[in-house]
């Protein structure tokens, strides 16, 4: 079946549902939103705790609410939202296979947005040796075991460990704990506030070196930065966090990949380097809150609605990237107008010095107060980027101590 909408959005998650929802209620056309769950609403629909903002009286929103609004709001501007639709590659530019219960499609847009969201990396990914045992998990499966909507939860084991570092390692500890299983310990290659974790021992500067079990986990061995080793009994390990971005379908379409975040590049009003495909939301930068990437997609509807208008795409910007401590910036591209940078560290820096540079000349450097830690970015404003050379070198975004 061959069809032709207006705006073909892959991905229902908090940024995909946030850009449908702005360009149907702005008059965008045929505004569709494919997701290949069963269920629309991306991560947040398994996370129980408050921090998604607050109902209309003013009351906090848990995951699950946050996402039944998020959708609700799509349905009522006119957005149409499709889920169990699987887009499985390219048939041209603009023009997606798509896969459903119906049967395959074939659906040409004037305009596509990517917001297919990232996932943790699992242990086949981290090079964890050992056996193949049942019980290893990360924080999404754990999520979907326990989460109150399942008609039967499974069990999820008895004693725990978790991998990782705040805050969502601390999100899985509560999960755990909430379904009745002891957490032996919190491991955690860098530095993080043990006081977070509650009574929870936290080892510090330690990494899991092999898992053991046949047919269950028995056991997780780690060894610290000293060199010495351990076995933690358990019968369950959640890896949590080290995000990476679901960009299959962006590397299909020959989209230039940030090295740092391993997600497209783009530029302040998230166009790509392909005309008429923009990208948005944590397939850019693993690991945002769900309202950082909603915001970005109701950000990236305004660069949408200005393509329908028939404004002509911008040619390639200037590349940005990181030196030093720094894990990864986005935007990746720089156009003529001076746009603001999120940045995270790679590990915790304490008032570090930030220089952005370009061809060996200073465009700022500033000290920054206060504390940067790697589950959380800081916003740079548009300040920084002023003077850019469209012509020159890469923009380097470096820090010190």
């Amino acid at each position: 079946m061959n069809r032709t909408v207006d705006v073909l959005v892959v991905g229902a998650g908090p940024a995909g549902l946030a850009a449908a929802t702005r360009l149907a209620a702005a008059g965008a056309g045929r505004v569709e939103v494919l997701e290949r769950e069963r269920t629309a609403g991306g991560v947040p629909r398994h996370c129980l705790r408050p921090g998604f903002g607050a109902d209309a009286l003013g009351g906090p929103l848990d995951g699950p609410a946050y996402t039944r609004r998020a959708v609700r709001a799509a349905l009522r501007a006119g957005a149409t939202v499709r889920t169990g639709v699987s887009a499985t590659g390219w048939a041209g530019p603009l023009t997606l296979d798509l896969t459903a219960s119906s049967g395959l499609e074939r659906v040409r847009a004037r305009a596509v947005v990517l917001a297919t969201g990232a996932r943790e990396r699992p242990r086949s990914a981290r090079l964890v040796p050992g056996s193949r045992p049942a019980g290893v998990l990360t924080s999404g499966e754990l999520q979907r075991l326990t989460a109150p909507s399942r008609r039967w939860r499974e069990p999820v084991g008895r004693r725990a460990v978790v991998v990782g570092g705040e805050p969502v390692a601390r999100n899985a500890v509560r999960t755990l704990r909430a379904a009745g299983v002891e957490v032996v310990a919190v491991v955690a290659e860098g530095r993080v506030r043990r006081a977070a974790f509650g009574h929870v021992p936290v080892l510090v500067d330690t990494a899991v070196t092999e898992l053991h079990g046949r047919g269950r986990l028995t056991g997780a061995t780690v060894r610290a930065g000293d060199g010495r080793t351990a076995t933690l009994r358990c019968d369950t390990v959640v890896f949590t966090g080290d995000w990476i971005p679901d960009h299959e379908l962006a590397r299909a379409c020959g989209l230039p990949l940030v090295p740092g975040t391993r997600g497209p590049a783009t530029d302040v009003a998230f166009r790509t380097a392909e005309p008429g495909v923009f990208a948005v939301g944590n397939l850019l930068h693993g690991g945002e809150p769900a309202p950082v990437a909603a915001a970005e997609g109701r950000a990236a509807a305004d660069a949408v609605l200005a393509l329908l208008d028939g404004r002509p795409w911008p040619d390639r910007g200037v590349p940005v990237e990181t030196a030093g401590p720094l894990r990864w910036v986005t935007p990746g591209l720089l156009g003529p107008v001076p746009a603001p940078l999120l940045v995270r560290p790679e590990r915790r820096l304490v008032r570090p010095l930030l220089t952005v540079g370009q061809d060996g000349a200073v465009l700022r450097r500033e000290r920054l107060d206060g504390t940067l830690t790697p589950w959380r970015s800081v916003r740079l404003p548009s300040r920084w980027t002023s003077g850019v050379d469209l012509a020159g070198g890469p923009v380097v975004v470096r820090a010190e101590e």
